[in-house]
């Protein structure tokens, strides 16, 4: 028989909120929020679930994901949908978008929007209802030498900057581990000579995140090992970052990290690396998150 418990924390957004505080320039009446924390017991695991709850009349907390129609954008969409959130999934094509993503959500909208339109049209398409940008696109290898630097580069740099036009201060980044890896000392490390072979995509990821460093935005920016389309194997690992530079992880586990980052103010401001191991213990994000210092 599973025993559940349930209990809700309102949280003002004039202190720092996971996922939505107060911009700069706002200083209107102040909307709480709630989340709902949910410890189920099955057999001898508690597991922890989250969900976001509708508050204030903006209803529930809407959610802008670039890249959904990605093998991580699209399990990142499900997964949000499952905890409560209203998505809107930016997609570049729109019939694959309708296609792929789930039809059976009215909380699901899915607009044309591409990274590399500029920041001016991708703050047309965020619009003035969005709480909080996930970045997950990713360039497709071809003859095109600079894709790298058109999504990875200036396609996140773009999403940053649409999100300043419109006030959005929570951003979440899927990068990749090794991003500094000369700083490591893995220039020589197999997997980052491949992944810079096209086009220098390592080297435009993290140009990339040192602009949403300084840009004064609430960031979270999570660096999976090489991603996997299996179901999960093996507990998460988190770790600082430019420490991991092997390992893989299922891509449903990055995608709950980055649902999991949007709802713990333990994962506000900082880079995590993260992969998955059969021998590491299981821990809950609150422990991941916290285990992690700012830098």
């Amino acid at each position: 028989m599973a025993m559940t418990c349930v209990h809700s924390l309102r949280i003002p957004t004039t202190k720092l909120s996971p996922l939505l505080s107060e911009s700069p320039s706002s200083s209107s009446s102040v909307k709480p929020r709630s989340i709902s924390y949910t410890a189920k017991m099955q057999g001898n695991e508690i597991r922890e679930e989250t969900t976001a709850e509708t508050g204030g009349a903006g209803g529930k907390k809407k959610v802008f994901v670039a890249g959904a129609t990605g093998s991580t954008g699209k399990r990142i969409v499900d997964q949000l949908l499952a905890k409560g959130y209203a998505v809107k999934a930016g997609v570049r094509d729109l019939e694959k978008g309708k296609a792929s993503l789930p039809r059976d959500y009215s909380d699901l909208e899915i607009v044309k929007a591409d990274v590399t339109d500029g920041a001016e049209k991708l703050a047309e398409v965020i619009g003035i209802d969005t709480d909080a940008v996930v970045c997950a696109t990713g360039f497709r290898p071809g003859f095109d030498l600079f894709a790298p630097w058109k999504v990875d580069n200036f396609g996140t740099v773009n999403l940053v900057e649409a999100c300043r036009k419109r006030g959005v201060n929570r951003f979440v980044l899927i990068s990749s581990i090794l991003v500094n890896g000369a700083a490591m000392g893995q220039l020589f490390n197999p997997a980052y000579i491949f992944l810079n072979v096209f086009g220098l995509t390592l080297i435009a990821k993290l140009q990339a995140e040192q602009h949403i460093r300084k840009s004064g935005i609430n960031y979270t920016i999570v660096r999976p090992g090489g991603l996997r389309n299996d179901p999960p194997s093996g507990n998460i690992v988190m770790e600082p970052e430019d420490t991991l530079y092997e390992g893989s992880i299922s891509r449903d586990q990055v995608a709950e990290v980055a649902v999991e980052a949007l709802i713990r103010p333990e994962a506000s401001y900082k880079v995590v690396e993260i992969v998955a191991r059969a021998d590491a213990p299981k821990r809950s994000f609150e422990d991941l998150f916290g285990s992690i210092e700012q830098r």
